[in-house]
C-alpha cells in the first residue's frame, strides 16, 4: 500500500482494505508492505489519536494469522527520530509483531552528507528498524533543488557505509527508481582505460535483468538513468531494446481497447 500515504485513513478505512488478506483462499499473500511518511509527520497517529490501537490491533490481527507486515518508514533525516512521541510510535508498532524498514532519498540541502546517513542508519538500528533503501531523488517535481549528481550519491553511500556497523549496512543504494526497474549505483571503476559507472538492476521489468551488471560512461553531472550513455563501445544498454518492445505492446492494448 503506497502512493499518497495510506497510514492517513482511519482505522476503519485501513481494515477494509487489509483484513480481506487474512481469508484462508488468500494464503498465498504472505507479505504486506505499507509505505508511510507518518512516523515524521503524525506519530501521534499511533500513540493518542482516537484509533491508534485499532490501527495496532489491525496489524496484531495480520501478523497473527501469518502475515509478514512490513511497515516501510520514511525518514530523510536522524533529526525526525529524535522526539519521544516518534520513538514511542515505533516501540508500538514493532511490539504488534509487525516489522519497522526504513528507506529515504538522497535530497540536497536535506541529507547530502555522508556523516548524517551514518547517524540516521545507526540510530534506526538501535531503535529496532532495518535500513533499507537509498533512493536517487525521483527526476520529477522540485528535482533540481534537491538533486544530487550520481557520482556524489555514491560517494555518500560509501562513505556512510564506512562508518557502519554491519547490523546497519542493510540499506541498499543509491537506487534510482526508473521506468526500466530499480537501478543500483554500486560504483566507478576503469576498464579497459575508460572510466564507468558500474550499474545493476535490483528489480527490472524483465526478472532477467536482475542482479545483472552493465556499465555506463562516466559522468559527473548526470542525476539519472536517463542522462547515462552506454560504454566500452556499446550502442545501447543491455535491456534497452526489449523494454522498447514491451512499451510498443503496451501502447498497442491501449489502441486496440480504445
Amino acid at each position: 500500500m503506497t502512493g499518497g500515504d495510506p497510514m492517513v485513513m482511519k482505522a476503519k478505512h485501513l481494515r477494509q482494505y487489509l483484513e480481506g488478506l487474512m481469508a484462508p483462499e488468500l494464503d498465498h499473500v504472505q507479505d504486506i508492505r505499507i509505505g508511510t511518511k507518518s512516523l515524521t509527520f503524525w506519530p501521534y497517529r499511533f500513540v493518542t489519536d482516537p484509533d491508534a490501537e485499532d490501527i495496532l490491533e489491525l496489524f496484531r490481527e495480520l501478523v497473527a494469522a501469518g502475515k509478514h507486515v512490513a511497515f516501510m518508514a520514511h525518514f530523510n533525516h536522524w533529526k525526525e527520530m529524535d522526539t519521544p512521541i516518534c520513538r514511542e510510535a515505533i516501540r508500538r508498532i514493532r511490539a504488534t509483531g509487525a516489522e519497522i524498514r526504513t528507506q529515504a532519498p538522497l535530497l540536497k540541502h536535506i541529507n547530502d552528507d555522508a556523516d548524517q546517513w551514518a547517524r540516521m542508519w545507526t540510530t534506526q538500528v538501535r531503535l529496532g528498524m532495518i535500513p533499507y533503501y537509498m533512493f536517487v531523488e525521483r527526476d520529477t517535481g522540485a528535482r533540481h533543488y534537491f538533486e544530487v549528481p550520481l557520482v556524489k550519491a555514491w560517494e555518500i553511500y560509501r562513505e556512510a557505509m564506512k562508518q557502519v556497523p554491519g547490523l546497519a549496512r542493510t540499506a541498499r543504494g543509491p537506487s534510482m527508481s526508473a521506468d526500466p526497474g530499480k537501478v543500483e549505483i554500486q560504483g566507478v571503476t576503469e576498464i579497459q582505460g575508460e572510466k564507468v559507472f558500474v550499474l545493476r538492476f535490483i528489480q527490472g521489468r524483465d526478472s532477467d535483468w536482475v542482479q545483472r551488471p552493465f556499465f555506463a560512461k562516466y559522468d559527473e553531472a548526470a542525476t539519472w538513468l536517463n542522462h547515462l550513455e552506454p560504454a566500452l563501445g556499446e550502442s545501447e544498454f543491455f535491456f534497452e531494446a526489449e523494454f522498447a518492445a514491451m512499451k510498443d505492446a503496451k501502447q498497442a492494448l491501449i489502441m486496440k481497447a480504445s
